[in-house]
């Protein structure tokens, strides 16, 4: 009997029902909550017909990387398509698993006893570009992002040409440029292809300043809303409904003393800190460094002007500024 642990805070990132029976048990693996862990208890992984009640990314990438080493064929329905799960398939293939139908909803993984390490090339972050394109939009000024795939840029680039942005495309690259202010417009997170979740809050830094009432619709991750009171602090106009976030756009924002709640909530202050006026100080940039490698020396490269300091060397808050 094998035997692993991971702490419910963790494992909470992943979705809670990724370790339930329902998934699991197919496998011929036991999931117990246990005084805050999951505990996980096997023989050895049996092939099995998985159904995903919702195509998370995450989860699809999860199990499918599971299945490639459980004895016989697992096939995951209602499998999520994002780009990110397909390279995941190509990388794991190119280790020796074998994996079909990536980026179609049927995946099908039959299972192989070992890998062996290749060399891999890992492809460019969608996530990273669009923030960065996001970054041309909000600051009025121009950026160009390349080495990328345009096509899977669709959803983010559709909604900044709605809201006014010059978007131009090339076979790798794409440009980004506003030289006004944006227009209001409304945003639905979907599956991929649809408008991805991790660019939701970076998009409502950028229409925070756009003209007019725009609304932002979360359906994926609801409580991804740590950026609001954030932004809110600077000046914008954002009141929350339900999943939704109805954001009043404002002419400025002023620079204020911040603090990240998550890694695109970061990305979200950042983008508005480069917009507003004078300056910003952001805490927990480890949760940035998650999913940015070199974030500020990227936007120095564009003009920023921004810099890592010691949070010892930050402005400490006012007592009435101190979080719940």
């Amino acid at each position: 009997m094998r035997r692993s642990q991971l702490p419910e805070a963790a494992a909470s990132a992943l979705g809670p029902w990724i370790f339930t029976s329902t998934v699991w048990g197919g496998w011929g693996a036991v999931i117990d909550l246990d005084m805050g862990e999951y505990v996980g208890r096997t023989d050895g992984l049996k092939g099995a017909d998985l159904y995903l009640d919702f195509p998370s990314a995450g989860a699809t990438q999860h199990l499918m990387a599971t299945a490639t080493m459980a004895e016989g064929v697992t096939v995951i329905h209602n499998g999520a398509i994002e780009p990110e799960v397909v390279v995941l398939a190509e990388f794991l293939n190119n280790l020796g698993a074998r994996i079909e139908g990536a980026g179609t909803g049927i995946i099908t993984v039959t299972g192989v006893s070992r890998l062996h390490g290749r060399p891999f090339h890992i492809p460019s972050d969608r996530l990273q570009a669009g923030t960065y394109m996001l970054a041309g939009a909000i600051t009025r000024g121009e950026v160009t992002v390349n080495g990328i795939l345009p096509e899977s840029q669709s959803a983010l680039t559709s909604k900044l040409k709605e809201s006014g942005a010059k978007v131009v495309e090339g076979n790798d690259w794409i440009r980004v440029s506003s030289d006004r202010r944006l227009d209001a417009i409304n945003v639905k997170t979907m599956p991929y292809p649809g408008f991805p979740t991790d660019m939701q809050q970076p998009m409502a830094a950028v229409l925070t300043l756009a003209d007019g009432v725009s609304v932002v619709e979360e359906t994926i991750y609801e409580s991804r809303i740590g950026h609001v009171p954030e932004l809110n602090r600077m000046g914008a106009k954002i009141r929350l409904e339900g999943r939704s976030a109805v954001i009043t756009g404002v002419e400025h924002l002023k620079g204020a003393n911040l603090e990240a709640s998550d890694l695109r909530a970061g990305a979200a202050l950042s983008l508005a800190a480069l917009a507003a006026e004078g300056e910003s100080y952001i805490r927990n940039v480890h949760f940035i460094d998650r999913g940015y490698q070199d974030f500020e020396s990227q936007l120095r490269s564009l003009g920023a002007v921004i810099e890592r300091i010691p949070a010892s060397e930050s402005p400490i808050l006012e007592h009435s500024e101190v979080r719940p």
